[in-house]
């Protein structure tokens, strides 16, 4: 830390000052007396430097970006330390949002996070490695990275050339090699943890690869968390293979610990359902004494909620689980330009009705704000969104 020169520096400054001051004792002669306070203030300029250099020095080891704030750092430890235990449960994109959001209210966050995703990237680490999908997991980990901004960048990188290369994530190949290194996909976990620097933790909702079915209306069945939602006929429930599959102990950990759980917002059935009928989840959700929220997407999602008010999506849930699953529900309330009504309504997506009353009645909290982003897409605002929780929870 180049401590030892400062030290130096300083300790020179006070041998001056204090010789000094011992000739301007000892001697009566004013030449002599001139030349000591000079010296005196040599001392005390040496001084000033020593001991800023050592602030500087124990500083830089705090910012080694050298572009935050020690305020930041403080305020990070001190206070987010002391935030509410906040538990988030879901997939997707919906859940990162959330998290990048709820990051800046507290660092006692756990998201615990499907393991059914079976497109894409992750989708062929899974087949090809016998991994456990990265990308969900990825994803929230760089929601919730306090590293430097670049580190974020390196682990959202996608190749787009290269054989074997193209389509894949750096950070999902990082979690896989740290998962084939260490024989186990929750160690990969927390060593991307560190490499991020993440505020609270990101766990997977099983260690166990799990695959989705859906039963239909028409009694037909898909097999697939990514074909579910191709799907013509509406779902009527939908399941895990194997159905004894065991949930993560630090899953159930941070559910007996927290103060709230967040499920959602993501996909009803391909994102959040999957994490809820892992064995023992939505039992131990149910007991716990947290207040459960369940936030609602803002758009239906064609093959998977077509037509659904947002009574029905808690209904769903109930349905897959237990009456007192959600205690409260947040809906959005803003508004949806008609430049992208218009482009969702050609992908046969269209706004969640708010049906307050059905709510109630199914033993639900409606909790209303203006929570949407509509800059280039309809998603949810994570910071308006997160701000809204936490009003919630400090209200409750």
């Amino acid at each position: 830390m180049l401590v030892k020169r400062w030290i130096t520096v300083t300790a020179i400054g006070i041998l001056l000052i204090a010789v000094s001051f011992a000739i301007i004792i000892s001697e009566r002669v004013e030449a002599n007396k001139v030349f000591s306070s000079i010296t005196i203030l040599i001392g005390i300029l040496f001084v000033i430097t020593g001991v800023k250099g050592m602030v500087n020095s124990f500083i830089a080891v705090f910012l080694p970006d050298k572009d935050g704030k020690l305020v930041d750092k403080v305020y990070a430890k001190r206070i987010l330390e002391r935030g509410p235990r906040l538990v988030v449960v879901g997939g997707g994109h919906g859940l990162s949002t959330l998290l990048h959001g709820l990051k800046e209210y507290s660092s006692n966050i756990t998201a615990i996070v499907t393991v059914a995703d079976d497109g894409g990237s992750s989708g062929r680490l899974r087949e090809e490695f016998d991994v456990l999908p990265p990308g969900d997991i990825r994803n929230c980990l760089v929601a919730l990275a306090d590293a430097e901004h670049l580190m974020g960048r390196l682990f959202q990188f996608r190749f787009n050339e290269g054989i074997g290369l193209k389509g894949h994530n750096f950070g999902n190949l990082f979690i896989t090699v740290m998962s084939r290194l260490t024989g186990d996909f929750e160690d990969a976990v927390r060593a991307a943890s560190k490499v991020l620097a993440i505020r609270g933790s990101v766990v997977p909702s099983a260690t166990t690869k799990v695959i989705l079915e859906s039963l239909h209306a028409d009694g037909s069945r898909t097999i697939g968390e990514s074909k579910i939602p191709e799907a013509t006929s509406p779902i009527k429930r939908v399941y895990i293979k194997p159905a004894d599959c065991a949930p993560t102990q630090a899953a159930l950990e941070a559910i007996r610990k927290a103060d709230v759980i967040v499920m959602g917002p993501g996909s009803l059935y391909t994102s959040i359902m999957p994490n809820l009928l892992i064995k023992g989840i939505a039992d131990e959700i149910l007991k716990c004494k947290a207040k459960k929220i369940y936030v609602c997407n803002v758009m239906t999602q064609s093959g998977e909620t077509d037509g659904y008010k947002a009574s029905d999506h808690v209904q769903a849930l109930i349905n897959h689980t237990h009456r007192g699953i959600v205690n409260y529900v947040i809906v959005n309330t803003g508004l949806v330009p008609d430049k992208l009504l218009g482009k969702y309504s050609e992908e046969k997506a269209y706004p969640v009705a708010i049906d307050t009353q059905a709510i109630k009645e199914l033993g639900c909290e409606t909790i209303k704000g203006n929570i949407v982003n509509t800059e280039d897409y309809v998603r949810h605002d994570s910071h308006r969104l997160a701000k809204l929780i936490i009003d919630l929870v400090a209200n409750l």
